[in-house]
């Protein structure tokens, strides 16, 4: 059965973005655009106060006409953070994903914070684990496996 974990490993990217409570959300934009993702972790340390999305940005800064400049993160963040464990199954993870119509949650283990998935990472898993099934079935087919 895989894993919150197995998806981790398989991203190109490892180890967790964060910024500080205090930045500004321009700068977090910023980073998001540079590193290729959608979301940011809002952190101090080891405390997890939240997280911001490319959906908070458009809904709580731009739409309400709010200088990304001069606006923090901690005032647009999502303080409630749903996580996951590094343990847990991926069908566990979708549920919990489609249940809470969230698009990236962050994974932890016994270490703490070990990283972040996306809807796309689990799509994209599935579709690589899809796809070798296909060719493990089309070899015994064929009569090579």
């Amino acid at each position: 059965m895989s894993t919150a974990r197995d998806v981790l490993s398989r991203k190109k990217a490892l180890g967790v973005i964060t910024v500080l409570p205090d930045c500004s959300v321009r700068d977090a934009c910023r980073v998001m655009r540079d590193r290729r993702i959608g979301a940011l972790l809002i952190a101090e340390g080891e405390t997890l106060h939240g997280i911001v999305t490319e959906r908070d940005v458009m809904n709580l800064v731009v739409a309400e006409e709010k200088d990304p400049s001069t606006t923090k993160v901690a005032e647009v963040m999502t303080r409630k953070v749903i996580v996951v464990r590094s343990d847990r199954s991926l069908e566990e993870v979708e549920a919990i994903m489609r249940q809470e119509r969230l698009r990236h949650v962050p994974v932890v283990d016994e270490t703490g914070l070990v990283g972040m998935i996306s809807i796309g990472d689990v799509n994209a898993f599935n579709a690589a684990e899809d796809h070798q099934a296909v060719e493990y079935l089309t070899q015994y087919i064929q009569g090579r496996a």
